[in-house]
Parts: structure tokens; C-alpha cells; sequence
């Protein structure tokens, strides 16, 4: 018989809580807020770099402030949610990341946004683990925990092609600072509403922040974060960069070595240990790597190469974000609680991995209808068969004392694999674009097409490798991820695995 240890609740029992899908709303307009804010500068930085006279070496700080602080110090962020409780930490991210968006959108000088960005991305690593337990924690049965993961993979799924739409319309009829103002009256309505409908949860007030753990975990994180973000404007042989791999190396080393003994350890080395679990960590970096790739290729084709406009730009993802919507909520959601996780992750890939290869496809003048759309369709799809899935089984059968610092691992392998397939990639385009320049510029009556068409190659060789490493993500999903259907096996049943730990 199993034991569930005193002051950690189960799970609560669907029955007892009729206001949890209204729940569902305000945590998924959370997550939403955090993800499509890594991208939805992107679209206004041209605008915001003439405003506030950002130089070209500087102008990267815009999106790296915030994800080297997002992705360094989820794990604290996460493990803060365990111990103070989730519905607190969840409503004082809500309200910082609003405080910090607002002081961004007023920033007089580029030091103002840079730290304002840095803040939101503080912030942010305190909410979306917060956000994440939440939905764990309150959605137990298989079949409604399968509705609830779908919409939460669909809003982690085009959360980035959101903001890429959100960034282009606020720019094209309001101004670059309202893509960091929109965010006060989302968070100041998610506020209210986490108050309202979110329960409190336990603390513990016995339980102590392994200091130790934080540091070397925080401070390995940073440094592979901004290690990667700095990989791209300097080159992987640059001693900065080296440096930071190095240490940020050396510190996950001793940050592993210390929770094997610490007495309360900020992850504890059981939620990495199962193989379930891990694979999905693995997979979900490997996933990510490709797909924000992509992003950064496709918006920079269609507005320097085609031409078209930042709306436009972000109209162009329009179907990227309903297929994947639709695909988690209406076909995932159905089929998990019946197939094994690994049957929708595995295929989910296959099929990205093909909407990348039809994107290779892409010339200086390629039809949008043709050669774009069917790419991003079943890209969508591939998206809306992964991210669910991953999310729901990396977070099963966890004690409610862990689910904090769980989901801030798997959130941590989503930035960490945005920051690796940013950096990879870009590398791969540019040195492919400079060697097909080398080899075609001889002729100087081509020379305008022949750059443009230079950087297309570029781009496309960088897509042949972001679908080669989806299908290395769908391997590694088939190989790792053993879980059984959650209806027949133990995965999302009301009784986390690790409650049975005395």
C-alpha cells in the first residue's frame, strides 16, 4: 500500500474544484505572456535600436537580457514555488514581470531596456515553473489532464510564432513599446484572477533553499546561456565564449556532485534519474533547438528577402499557430489518455522534421502559397503531437513537494535548447552563405542576386540540419520514453510515484 507523506496532498481530486478550467484560463494566459515575450521584440528591434540609438554590437542584448536570466535561474525559480508556495509565486511573478514590462516600455536609454528585460526574464523563471505545477498539481485524471496539457502545449507550441504576429501589429500601428506594455494589462488580469480561482496550496515551512545548490545550478545555467547567446555575434573559438562554457561546465559538474549529498537538494537527482522523465528533457532540448531555428531563418526571409512587412511577417505564421493549437487540443489531447507518449512524440517529429525539408525548398522568390504554407502545416502538426505529450509525461507522477523544480527542468530544456539552436544554426547559415559567395561572386554583373541568393543557401543548409537534429529528437523519444498509456499504466493517475518516497 502506498504512502503518501504527511502535508503533500495527492493531487486535487478533479471533482472538488468546478472552477478549475476558469483555473486553466489564467494559467495558460500566464505561459502565453512568458513565451511569446522572448519573441515578440524580435519583430520591433529594428524601431527600437533607432530610438533609442542601440549600437549593432549591442542591439543582441534585447533578447539575450532575457533569456540568459529566464534560463539561469528557472531551477531557483522552480524550487522557490515548491517551498513558498505556488499560487504566491505564481501571483508575485505575474506582478513583477508586469512592473518589469512597463519599466521597458518607457526606457529613455539602452542600459534602461537592457535591465528591464533582464528583470522580466528574473521573473519569468519564478512564473513559468509556477504556472506549470499548477497545472499538474490541479489536473490528475487522465482524460481531463489530457485537455488541459493540450492547451498548454498548444500555447508552448506558437507561443513564439504569437509573439512574432503580436510584435508585428503592435509595430506596425503603435510602436515598438507597446510590445512590452501589452503585458501590464494581461498580468494585472491574470493577477486578479490567480487570487480568485487558483488554490493556495501548501508551504513548507520546515523545508530549507539548498543556498549551495542555487548558486552552482543558477550559475552553471547563466553561463551556458549566455555562453550559446554569445556563440553567435563571436564566434565559437572566441576566448569569452570558451570561458564560459568552461565554467559553466565545471559549475553543472559540482552542482551534480553537491545534490547527491546535500540534505535538501534544489532538484533532487530522482527526477532526473527516470527515464521517462529525462527523455522528455532530452527531447524537448533537441525539439527546440530546431524549431527557434527556424523562426529566426523564416522571419528574416520573409522580410529582407521577399520583403514583406512585419505585419505581414507575422501573418505569414498565421497557420503555423492554428495547426499547432488545433493539433494539441483536438488530436493529442484525445489520444494520450489512450496511446503510449512516445507514439505521439516520435511521429510528431517525423512529420517536423518534413515540414523542414519542404522548407529547404525556398528560393529569392519563392511563392508563399507553394512552397512556405505546406511547410509550416506540417510543422504545425509535427508541434502539436510533441509539445503535449512531453510536457504531460515529464510532469506525471511527481509529488506535489517536487513539482515546482520539475517543471522548471523541463522549461529549462526549452530555453536552453532555444539558446543552443539560435547560436548552432546562425553559424551554420552564415559560414554556408560566406562559402557559397566565395564560389559564385567571381561574377560582378550577378552580384545584388548572387547575395541574395547566398543568404538563401545559407538559410536552407541551416534547415537541412535543424530537421536532421527533430529526427535525432524523435530517436531519442522512441529509445527513452517507455511510459504507458496514461488510462492503463501509472502516468497521470491521481498518485505521484515519487509520494511513495518516505
Amino acid at each position: 500500500m502506498s504512502v503518501i507523506p504527511r502535508g503533500e496532498p495527492a493531487g486535487l481530486d478533479d471533482t472538488d474544484d468546478p472552477r478549475r478550467w476558469w483555473a486553466l484560463v489564467i494559467i495558460a494566459l500566464a505561459q502565453l505572456m512568458v513565451v511569446l515575450d522572448a519573441t515578440i521584440v524580435n519583430i520591433a528591434m529594428p524601431s527600437t535600436q533607432r530610438a533609442l540609438g542601440i549600437s549593432d554590437g549591442n542591439r543582441q542584448w534585447m533578447i539575450t537580457a532575457y533569456t540568459v536570466a529566464f534560463g539561469g535561474l528557472l531551477l531557483l525559480g522552480g524550487r522557490i514555488a515548491d517551498l513558498a508556495g505556488r499560487r504566491r509565486t505564481f501571483v508575485a511573478g505575474l506582478a513583477g514581470f508586469a512592473a518589469a514590462s512597463a519599466l521597458g516600455g518607457a526606457a529613455t536609454t539602452s542600459g534602461m531596456l537592457f535591465g528591464a528585460r533582464a528583470l522580466q526574464g528574473a521573473f519569468a523563471a519564478v512564473l513559468a515553473p509556477s504556472a506549470l505545477s499548477l497545472l499538474t498539481t490541479t489536473f490528475t485524471r487522465p482524460g481531463e489532464r489530457g485537455r488541459a496539457f493540450g492547451i498548454y502545449g498548444a500555447l508552448a507550441g506558437s507561443g513564439s510564432a504569437i509573439g512574432l504576429l503580436a510584435g508585428g501589429l503592435l509595430t506596425e500601428y503603435l510602436n515598438w513599446r507597446w510590445c512590452l506594455y501589452v503585458n501590464v494589462p494581461i498580468a494585472v488580469c491574470a493577477v486578479v484572477g490567480g487570487l480568485v480561482l487558483l488554490p493556495a496550496g501548501p508551504r513548507h515551512p520546515g523545508a530549507r533553499l539548498d543556498v549551495p545548490g542555487a548558486l552552482l545550478g543558477c550559475g552553471g545555467l547563466v553561463a551556458l546561456v549566455y555562453g550559446f547567446s554569445e556563440a553567435e555575434p563571436r564566434g565559437w573559438t572566441d576566448p569569452l565564449v570558451l570561458a564560459l562554457f568552461a565554467v559553466g561546465a565545471a559549475l553543472l559538474v559540482a552542482f551534480v556532485w553537491w545534490q547527491a549529498r546535500a540534505p535538501q537538494p534544489l532538484l533532487p537527482l530522482h527526477i532526473v534519474r527516470d527515464r521517462d522523465r529525462a527523455g522528455c528533457f532530452a527531447t524537448m532540448t533537441l525539439a527546440v533547438i530546431g524549431m527557434f531555428g527556424l523562426f529566426l531563418f523564416l522571419t528574416y526571409y520573409l522580410q529582407v528577402v521577399l520583403g514583406y512587412s512585419p505585419l505581414r511577417t507575422g501573418l505569414g505564421y498565421l497557420p503555423l499557430t492554428a495547426t499547432i493549437v488545433v493539433c494539441s487540443t483536438q488530436i493529442s489531447a484525445r489520444l494520450l489518455p489512450r496511446v503510449a507518449p512516445r507514439l505521439l512524440i516520435a511521429p510528431g517529429l517525423l512529420l517536423a522534421a518534413g515540414g523542414m525539408v519542404i522548407l529547404t525548398r525556398i528560393t529569392v522568390d519563392s511563392d508563399y502559397t507553394t512552397a512556405i504554407l505546406p511547410g509550416l502545416v506540417l510543422l504545425g502538426l509535427g508541434m502539436g503531437l510533441t509539445f503535449m505529450p512531453v510536457f504531460a509525461t515529464a510532469t506525471a507522477d511527481v509529488a506535489p513537494r517536487d513539482s515546482g523544480v520539475t517543471s522548471a527542468t523541463v522549461n529549462t530544456s526549452q530555453q536552453v535548447g532555444g539558446s543552443i539552436g539560435t547560436a548552432l544554426l546562425n553559424t551554420i547559415a552564415t559560414s554556408s552563405a560566406t562559402a557559397y559567395l566565395a564560389a559564385h561572386l567571381p561574377d560582378p554583373a550577378r552580384r545584388a542576386l548572387v547575395v541574395r541568393e547566398g543568404v538563401v543557401h545559407g538559410y536552407t543548409v541551416a534547415i537541412w540540419w535543424a530537421a536532421g537534429v527533430m529526427l535525432l529528437a524523435g530517436l531519442v523519444a522512441w529509445v527513452t520514453v517507455r511510459a504507458a498509456a496514461p488510462a492503463h499504466g501509472t502516468r497521470g493517475t491521481p498518485l505521484p510515484r515519487d509520494a511513495r518516497r518516505p
